[in-house]
């Protein structure tokens, strides 16, 4: 219990469990089986939001209202282009070489319910690519697998240590959830 609240995380994401342990909050897992779709007219920035909304009402049905349900969604932002996980090896390694020595933005959309009422926010990080070698980005992708990651890389395996120079912003917005922001919010429950 989070400040005498059961908190569910809406999402398989075991990057998102890992911060909300290293943040003390206890929770159970459920995993949302809603659709991440959006409009097409949708406009980028909001479509973070847009899915962990989603996730959260497909989620809060089996829940009272007195539980709390967190929410998350992360999208990568190449020239305002949404760039999702990966198909296979070779759409990994086209993704890589895109953000190859280029700035990009992750965004990450987050909603937490309780008692009828909905937190909706989001978090924008900038992250600073060095130049990357078609050796270190098939060194990446055939060790690391990062098929299940949006923009084809986590910040926190060996691609974040050698190939990104910095970043503006939240660096565990980048792991998947902005977790300061997310607990300082379960504290005004």
């Amino acid at each position: 219990m989070y400040a005498g609240k059961r908190v569910i995380l809406a999402s398989q994401s075991p990057r998102r469990r890992q911060l909300l342990e290293q943040a003390g909050i206890p929770f159970e897992v459920m995993v949302s089986d809603a659709e991440e779709t959006f409009p097409p007219e949708m406009p980028a920035a909001e479509v973070p939001v847009h899915i962990a909304r989603l996730k959260a009402n497909a989620v809060s049905a089996s829940f009272g209202k007195e539980d709390v349900v967190i929410a998350a969604d992360t999208i990568v932002l190449l020239d305002k282009k949404i760039i999702g996980k990966p198909v296979d090896r070779t759409d990994a390694i086209n993704i890589l070489s895109s953000l190859s020595g280029r700035i990009h933005e992750v965004i990450t959309g987050v909603v937490i319910r309780f008692n009828g009422s909905e937190d909706a926010f989001s978090q924008t990080t900038e992250v600073h690519f060095k130049p990357l070698s078609r050796e270190q980005i098939e060194y990446y992708v055939d060790h690391y697998q990062p098929f299940d990651k949006a923009g084809a890389y986590a910040i926190q395996e060996w691609i974040g240590a050698v190939g990104i120079d910095r970043i503006n912003g939240c660096f565990y917005n980048v792991m998947g959830l902005p977790i300061s922001q997310v607990a300082e919010r379960l504290t005004r429950l």
